[in-house]
């Protein structure tokens, strides 16, 4: 039921035109924390890049967090390039084809390494991510935890087509079995699931914290001033950004506000047309090459509402 409804109903995404590891791996990766229709065109633009992974692998790390900008959780790009060369170096430029192999790889934890085992290389082996997590419970009726997810998730699983039942089940939960409204009326496996909608919540969702942030925007003839994160920064390290700013600037008017949020934080941005404080060490970065620099998300951000990228 499930296989036959996803032949039929399933999205025409560019990683399912085939089978090649390198663009299974590289799309599961991009889709972590990130909705599909954000990826797409990152997907084909990385590709377009980096068509190989031995491509990718011979790249500088600058150059492959520029092609990630926009998707954000820039550790994922590290851990990619990193796995690339390892691959490259240690496994003769070959994907191993076992869900243990590929965990060794940097980067590569036990979903990713299991929906690349089953897809690529028919490794029967289940996936339990946030869309099949729901649809397990839902399905039973229980809240499902920890290794008994992964022990159901094995048990229905279609071993002879364990990659097709696996984006079957991740279809599934991102299209009919959602978070909020499911849609029980077109589901194919309605009369096996024990809820037939949503399970009582357990726990409320945490409330968001609010904060303001302070950025100076300083430009001149055709070069916009940028400074580069610590490479030791816990967050988004050797990243490009405007200067961060103490204060308010006084009483006088933001150049412009924007709102922006990360995990539980919600931040209203405000842009200041000063000149660079003198202690700040950083570089004047001419227009034209801002798409090539690894740029933070927020600073992609002040920059399109300025115009400038």
């Amino acid at each position: 039921m499930l296989l036959a409804w996803y032949s039929r109903h399933r999205r025409d995404l560019p990683w399912r035109a085939n089978r090649d590891p390198y663009r299974v791996w590289l799309s599961e990766i991009m889709l972590q924390q990130t909705r599909v229709a954000a990826v797409i065109e990152h997907y084909h633009e990385f590709l377009r890049r980096f068509p190989t992974l031995q491509k990718l692998a011979a790249a500088r790390e600058a150059t492959v967090l520029a092609a990630w900008c926009g998707l954000g959780y820039y550790r994922r790009a590290r851990m990619l390039h990193a796995a690339a060369k390892v691959i490259v170096r240690e496994h003769g430029g070959k994907f191993p084809a076992t869900e243990e192999g590929l965990r060794d790889l940097p980067g590569i934890g036990r979903y990713t390494a299991a929906a690349i085992a089953s897809i690529a290389f028919d490794d029967p082996i289940a996936v339990v991510d946030g869309n099949v997590e729901r649809v397990l419970q839902r399905i039973s009726g229980r809240r499902l935890v920890g290794e008994e997810l992964w022990t159901t998730a094995n048990h229905l699983l279609d071993a002879n087509r364990p990659g097709a039942f696996n984006q079957a089940m991740m279809e599934l939960g991102a299209m009919v079995c959602t978070p909020r409204a499911p849609g029980c009326l077109t589901c194919p496996v309605t009369e096996l699931c024990a809820t037939r909608g949503e399970l009582a919540a357990t726990t409320k969702p945490a409330p968001q914290k609010k904060r303001e942030i302070h950025y100076g925007l300083n430009r001149r003839s055709g070069e916009v001033f940028l400074v580069q994160r610590a490479p030791d920064a816990s967050l988004m390290p050797g990243m490009w950004e405007l200067p961060e700013l103490a204060s308010t600037n006084g009483t006088a008017a933001a150049l412009m506000t924007l709102r922006h949020s990360i995990t539980v934080t919600a931040y209203t941005v405000y842009i200041w047309r000063v000149s660079p404080p003198s202690l700040i060490r950083g570089k004047w970065t001419p227009l034209d090459r801002l798409k090539h620099v690894a740029l933070t998300g927020l600073a992609r951000k002040i920059l399109r509402k300025a115009e400038l990228l």
